[in-house]
């Protein structure tokens, strides 16, 4: 007797809600990302309690994604675990607008937080589950995310110019409810995809690797910097006599062409431990380039304009990083490398991050925050050019550590 087949999902129509999740999840997040913060200034706050405050963001994660992570195992249905985060979200948003006291808005942010920092790992698991069944590639679905976040910044922009701050919140919820709808529009699919929990003794294993953990510190000494533009950039942006529209614009030519830089990397791009070493070193002395061009400029046209980088070195700094994590490990701790990876430079870069760019933005402006931003890149540009030559002068063999 021939073995049943998991239906598959043929109709290409039913799959338009997935494009428009992607779409309206990730513009939600660009709101987040780039207007918050100022919202947060026009309420009272200073640079550095604003970077205090959204430093949190990374230690709730610790606790979040791993809770989400067991709601979606057990419940074996990422559909409505999204729907769950993004109606608390939708809540949360409301209670944040109207709290009166800075306690309440730190409380109201711990909730927040708790609900925002896995939602676009959830939804990129919800996209994976559909592809899977209907044959089709993730990225198709993904490049949707960027256009969103592109557009939608753009919007909320030149929203905030013509009706000031309640625009931010009204925009945040009016585009998490369409992304509510459009969940509940998708076909029924309760498999969840396999993600088996990280083996401790494999985390603890690949933190053991020396040439990983050094890949992995060089890394945070470009991360930071990049966390750090990515939280006060708008600052900046206004701090010139722009508007909001020109943080929009800063944040729509800085995603629009991700994608298309993604996509040329996969094709083109060796992966060979040596190769991939330059290919980061070169980005990261494109990312210095980019810190510095930073210290010059007098206008918000000119930090737009400069935004086109990030296109490149943000996209290169990346997804080099998680090749390079595949190479620098063996193939039994693979999963636990990325998670490293992705822990020191989503969580604890964005930690430090809120806390240092704040303290360097309000006590001694933006062009010194960028000057260290800098040095710190240049340090770890440096760091991958020894690492590189060091690699191809010796080899590089991954050990397996076995258990005693």
């Amino acid at each position: 007797m021939a073995p049943l087949r998991k239906p598959a999902i043929t109709n290409v129509t039913s799959l338009l809600p997935l494009e428009l999740i992607n779409f309206f999840v990730f513009g939600a997040m660009a709101i987040f990302s780039a207007f918050f913060q100022l919202y947060l200034q026009e309420a009272g706050m200073n640079k550095l309690e604003i970077g205090l405050l959204l430093a949190f963001g990374p230690l709730v994660s610790l606790a979040a994604n791993p809770f989400w992570k067991y709601c979606n195992d057990r419940q074996q249905n990422t559909k409505f675990v999204l729907l769950l985060m993004m109606s608390g979200l939708v809540l949360i948003a409301y209670l944040i607008y109207r709290v009166e006291t800075y306690q309440m808005l730190y409380l109201a942010m711990l909730l927040f937080f708790f609900f925002q920092t896995p939602l676009l790992s959830q939804s990129n698991t919800l996209t994976l589950c559909y592809t899977e069944h209907a044959g089709r590639k993730f990225e198709s679905f993904r490049t949707w995310g960027s256009i969103g976040w592109a557009f939608i910044a753009v919007l909320t922009g030149a929203s905030l110019d013509a009706a000031g701050p309640i625009s931010m919140i009204v925009l945040f919820t009016a585009i998490l409810l369409l992304a509510i709808i459009s969940t509940l529009l998708l076909p029924p699919l309760h498999k969840a995809p396999d993600t088996p929990w990280l083996n401790y003794w494999e985390f603890t294993r690949s933190m053991h690797n020396k040439y990983f953990m050094s890949f992995v510190f060089l890394c945070m000494l470009v991360a930071v910097p990049n966390s750090m533009n990515a939280l006060f950039m708008p600052f900046f942006v206004t701090d010139l006599g722009g508007s909001k529209l020109y943080v929009g614009l800063a944040v729509f030519i800085s995603t629009i062409f991700e994608v298309g830089v993604l996509i040329l990397l996969r094709r083109y791009m060796k992966r060979k431990i040596t190769h991939l070493m330059v290919c980061l070193f070169l980005v990261s002395l494109v990312l210095s380039l980019r810190w510095l061009l930073m210290t010059e400029v007098t206008t918000p046209v000119e930090i737009v304009g400069i935004q086109a980088l990030h296109t490149v070195t943000l996209g290169g700094f990346f997804y080099v990083g998680i090749q390079l994590t595949n190479l620098f490990l063996p193939r039994p701790y693979r999963s636990s490398g990325q998670a490293v990876f992705t822990l020191m430079l989503g969580g604890v870069s964005g930690l430090i991050a809120g806390i240092f760019g704040g303290w360097l933005y309000q006590y001694f402006g933006a062009i010194t925050m960028y000057k260290i931003s800098m040095m710190m890149t240049l340090a770890g540009s440096l760091g991958f050019g020894i690492m590189g030559y060091r690699l191809y002068r010796h080899g590089y063999t991954p050990v397996i550590f076995r258990k005693e």
